[in-house]
């Protein structure tokens, strides 16, 4: 039994669903938020993708890793900034409007911090051999590559106690800057500066990264040059007091200490007074920027895992914008294609097509800027992607609808009657097609990683916003468009003449002969 349309009221339906993207449109004017956030692919930026390089990857670890490394990007200015796992050993950074190469070394810096007594000093590069008189050559074997050793960090005491063995300093005078060597708590270091022209035979870790509570940068009152700003816990205050106070005391280069990041000399500084409260600058040839980053790296602490970069993609902001515009052509094209086909076969009811794919487009469009405001949603080219798919699936209700109302025409039922009668019959078809194509996005963008989940995020958002547009728009005006002389007395250009259907305009109409309701009278 078909639903009266007098008892319904498609007008209001129809007005309901335009306040609300009227109200969507008010909070993009309110916050004066009028375009979506683009991704990289789009706006242009870097993806890096870190490798675990341990044998073993535990997920506590690499998840523990990753939010250290988003706090690293966060703390270097790097907005909108995603940092993912992928996998069991891979972390994906994607900064979009980033063309920086200190990116790729802050992500990945493990972060090793120790500070160790100096116990000499020597240019880079091999050390002359002793002559026959200071008695056998020096060794010639190359410098062992290895993980940081474990050890175990001695007590301060003994550290400021220990004095190289000749095995020592023979491998040290051997050392060659950028050669890679087994840097353990508990045994001498051979490290070199940034710039690789000094080198130093450091003693055990006295103080490690650990122990270190915050890092910050800036310029002290008074001073021109940037320094980094440490503090210490209890623990680490102590063993920087006296570590200080007993280098005071000493000759140079004795009397320095070496504040080493994995495995390179930041800073050798002299001890002129005890150090006492735990608090210490690193001073040196440091720039606004180099300053901000090491302080973030000491200050979101060591990452728990080993990484290498694996894979660096940069992407110009010229190329994204041609991508995008190439993306946004394509989709206009899909449009076309569906209207023009919609007009030539449904003829007025194309404007049906027109009206539900320009209300589709507008929830869609202001959907995208407020979640991305929300939410953090980014418009990526795979997302493209899936708006353009989405003019597909909306075609396809249309479709069902239309059919639905031309096949119960057929069955000799009124336009006005077919029109409900046909509704509810589509929209079981619909509504099941749809949930098909939801339940396929749910399903890949659980599965998927990347930006392929930009896909399964827009196909899922335009199927709801389909099933929202056929049935609180696209039914609505086709009930009000009944209702007028054009549409519901089949014009030969409404897309519902009798002609174009194969029946007769009485049918149409719903009209009887008179003769056919004289034998129904008399029966």
């Amino acid at each position: 039994m078909a639903i009266s349309s007098r008892k319904s009221r498609p007008a209001v339906v129809l007005l309901l669903l335009l306040l609300v993207i009227g109200i969507m449109f008010s909070i993009m004017a309110a916050t004066r938020t009028w375009t979506p956030k683009l991704g990289l692919d789009l706006q242009g930026g870097m993806t890096i993708t870190l490798t675990a390089t341990n044998s073993t990857v535990p997920a506590e670890s690499l998840e523990l890793a990753k939010n250290i490394i988003q706090d690293r990007v966060n703390g270097l200015g790097v907005g909108e900034a995603s940092v993912a796992t992928q996998g069991d050993r891979h972390i994906v950074v994607s900064a979009p409007n980033v063309q920086r190469d200190d990116l790729v070394e802050l992500v990945g810096a493990t972060a090793q911090l120790a500070f160790r007594p100096v116990l000499t000093v020597a240019g880079a590069g091999v050390t002359a051999p002793p002559t026959d008189e200071d008695g056998p050559g020096l060794p010639t074997a190359p410098p062992v590559k290895n993980d940081v050793g474990e050890g175990e960090r001695l007590d301060i005491d003994t550290v400021l106690a220990f004095q190289p063995s000749d095995a020592d300093l023979e491998g040290f005078a051997a050392h060659e800057c950028g050669a890679d060597v087994v840097d353990t708590l508990d045994a001498p270091l051979f490290a070199c500066d940034e710039e690789g022209t000094t080198k130093y035979l450091l003693g055990p870790v006295a103080i490690s990264g650990e122990q270190l509570t915050t890092a910050a940068s800036g310029i002290p009152s008074g001073q021109f040059a940037p320094v980094v700003t440490l503090s210490f816990d209890s623990e680490g205050s102590a063993a920087l007091a006296t570590l200080t106070g007993a280098l005071v005391s000493k000759p140079e280069p004795t009397n320095m200490f070496a504040i080493v990041l994995d495995g390179v000399v930041q800073s050798a500084a002299t001890a002129n007074e005890r150090i006492p409260g735990g608090q210490a600058q690193i001073s040196g040839n440091f720039t606004e920027a180099s300053a901000a980053s090491l302080a973030n790296v000491l200050k979101f602490g060591s990452l728990p895992l080993s990484f290498e970069p694996s894979q660096v993609e940069s992407v110009s902001a010229t190329l994204g914008g041609e991508q995008l515009r190439v993306g946004l052509i394509a989709g206009l094209i899909g449009l076309l294609i569906v209207m023009a086909y919609a007009f030539a076969y449904y003829r007025g009811l194309g404007l049906v097509v027109l009206g539900s794919l320009l209300v589709a487009a507008l929830g869609t469009y202001s959907s995208m800027v407020l979640l991305g405001s929300a939410v953090g949603f980014t418009l990526n080219l795979p997302a493209i992607a899936g708006a353009i798919v989405a003019i597909g699936i909306t075609a396809d209700s249309f479709v069902i609808y239309f059919e639905r109302i031309r096949d119960e025409i057929r069955d000799g039922r009124s336009l006005r009657s077919a029109i409900q009668t046909g509704w509810v019959k589509a929209r079981s078809t619909i509504v099941v097609a749809d949930m098909v194509s939801l339940l396929s996005a749910i399903v890949l963008f659980v599965l998927a990683v990347g930006s392929v989940k930009g896909f399964a995020f827009m196909l899922g958002l335009t199927t709801l916003i389909d099933l929202a547009v056929i049935f609180f728009f696209t039914h609505p005006l086709m009930q009000l468009l009944g209702r007028t002389k054009f549409y519901g007395e089949g014009h030969r250009l409404s897309g519902l003449d009798a002609t174009h259907m194969g029946v007769s305009r009485d049918s149409l109409l719903g009209r009887r002969s008179r003769r056919t309701t004289r034998i129904a009278q008399e029966a």
